[in-house]
């Protein structure tokens, strides 16, 4: 489930490469979707490392049997990480099955980085201590997410899976740290074939949609007034002049007021607070002071202008100190 900070982080992105100011607000939407939507196979394809790696792990250990002179590890190896249960229930999940076969063909292409994971893994004492441990579903799964850690930061692996799409570099670590959190939740009673696997955004739940929703409006309603928040903020560009200004700045401006307008049910402090933590991560160490002290003013004329008007439960009267 992505979370409207991220979402909005995305609408920033779309509006920052500059290719869309001109499309429908079909089309736009269309393309809002298909952006968040390859989030759903990023996530997919981190995850589907772990059955691969099992995978691998059961045909090396049955090479091993072949050696010309095996050893008595080669002859018996212990076989649990290609028969881990929670990994397992991965493998055979329906829907997940079905995303691994859409998307996840590439790892078929890469075996040669999947065994190399392996490899290096079983040399690690993690490894040894979960072979040795009491068998059952709770160990298979703490095994399994502490494995999809550190598939997570194999640089190789990771590398690969970002090469495969250009919108992938900036939500990489994002994505996995879903992943991450999301296995620790799935539950031995719950966890079977039938289950619906939590991808990033999924159309069936109802939140992930309002979320979306809320998404698509603030992309084309920063588009259709940036014209009138430009203007906006001229006047109280205050010892600065607007060309001079950052770019990024500016966009999170344009979003802000936008939101402002076209959300009646988010308070406006929600709203600031959103675009300021933008700022710290799109852009300069003085963004946050500077863009805090425009949307204070804008918010002021905004109201007096009849153009904020929220509506809702739990509304808090953003009292703006304008000293």
């Amino acid at each position: 489930m992505l979370s409207r900070h991220f979402l909005r982080s995305k609408v920033l992105q779309i509006i920052y490469s500059g290719r869309y100011e001109s499309v429908s607000d079909a089309n736009l939407s269309a393309v809002f979707e298909y952006h968040i939507g390859k989030l759903n196979e990023l996530g997919v394809l981190q995850v589907s490392l772990l059955p691969a790696v099992a995978d691998a792990a059961g045909r090396i250990l049955e090479e091993g049997k072949g050696k010309f002179r095996p050893t008595e590890d080669d002859l018996n190896p212990n076989p649990k990480l290609a028969h881990n249960e929670f990994i397992r229930r991965m493998a055979d999940n329906f829907e997940l099955k079905q995303c691994m076969e859409k998307w996840c063909n590439c790892w078929k292409l890469h075996d040669n980085l999947v065994r190399e994971a392996f490899l290096d893994f079983r040399q690690r004492p993690e490894y040894k201590e979960y072979l040795e441990a009491e068998p059952g579903f709770e160990t298979d799964k703490d095994f399994a997410v502490f494995l999809f850690r550190y598939l997570m930061n194999r640089e190789a692996l990771c590398e690969m899976i970002a090469s495969r799409s250009l919108l992938w570099e900036d939500d990489f670590d994002q994505i996995a740290q879903y992943n991450f959190m999301m296995l620790k939740t799935l539950e031995e009673d719950t966890f079977d074939e039938a289950m619906m696997w939590p991808l990033m955004y999924d159309r069936r739940r109802e939140k992930d949609e309002e979320d979306m929703t809320f998404a698509r409006q603030l992309l084309r309603d920063t588009l259709a007034c940036r014209e009138e928040s430009d203007e906006l903020a001229r006047r109280y560009l205050q010892g600065w002049e607007f060309e001079r200004v950052s770019r990024m700045d500016i966009l999170l401006i344009n979003m802000a007021v936008a939101e402002f307008t076209g959300c009646p049910t988010i308070p406006e402090k929600v709203t600031v607070d959103e675009y300021i933590e933008l700022s710290k991560e799109f852009s300069s160490d003085r963004s946050r002071l500077f863009i805090n002290g425009i949307l204070d003013r804008m918010v002021l004329e905004l109201r007096s202008r009849g153009r904020i008007n929220k509506t809702g439960r739990g509304l808090i009267d953003y009292n703006l100190n304008t000293d």
